[in-house]
């Protein structure tokens, strides 16, 4: 293998890296955020819920005091 072929393979390889330690940054961020929003998507469950239950089922949340 000629020296000019092996420095061209090396000089691929330390690309390959740099651009596999980007993309590894890039999904390690994805991965951070998708927990964010997933720990958010259960708070809104839970404040949801909480709200439901504050009302009961069969009870009206918009009927017209008898008055009227």
């Amino acid at each position: 293998m000629s020296e000019e072929r092996f420095i061209d393979l090396e000089t691929r390889l330390a690309h390959q890296d740099q651009l596999l330690n980007e993309l590894n940054d890039v999904v390690t961020e994805q991965q951070a955020k998708i927990m964010q929003l997933e720990a958010l998507c259960k708070s809104l469950i839970q404040r949801v819920r909480s709200v439901g239950d504050g009302v009961p089922a069969d009870e009206a949340v918009d009927e017209r005091p008898p008055h009227y």
